[in-house]
């Protein structure tokens, strides 16, 4: 079939919960923009979990101890982790400094997790972007 035989736009499967508004690169390492709880979780939640279960796994079975492997394991996945929970704090509308209340123990985790993970965020445009969930 020539170039020319084919359709300008092929029609597009079924969205898949991995598609996102932005790309990958920015959902992890931007401090800016927002994100919707979809993202949060995935990228802020259960994806640095699975990863740093397997990359402490990995580095337990090629002998680094488990302190050293657990260490490096936080130090990857900080970053990522901040940048989601600053973009989601901003879909609250609130200022990325949020993301400290994880340093309070306990309380501070299941606030964070509980405002991020449960609460929709403001409706429409705010102050650090427009609204990624599409849903007005």
């Amino acid at each position: 079939m020539s170039a020319d035989a084919m359709p300008a736009s092929a029609p597009r499967s079924a969205d898949s919960p991995f598609d996102d508004a932005m790309p990958l690169a920015r959902i992890l390492f931007s401090l800016r923009g927002r994100v919707p709880r979809k993202v949060y979780w995935l990228y802020g939640v259960l994806g640095p979990l699975l990863v740093s279960a397997m990359l402490e796994m990995l580095l337990g079975i090629v002998g680094v101890s488990e302190t050293a492997a657990e260490l490096a394991t936080t130090v990857l996945l900080i970053w990522p982790c901040a940048a989601v929970a600053v973009k989601r704090w901003h879909d609250l509308d609130r200022s990325g400094w949020w993301v400290l209340i994880n340093l309070v123990p306990l309380i501070g985790l299941l606030w964070s997790l509980i405002e991020n993970g449960l609460r929709r965020g403001s409706v429409g445009a705010n102050r650090f972007g427009s609204d990624l969930t599409g849903q007005f």
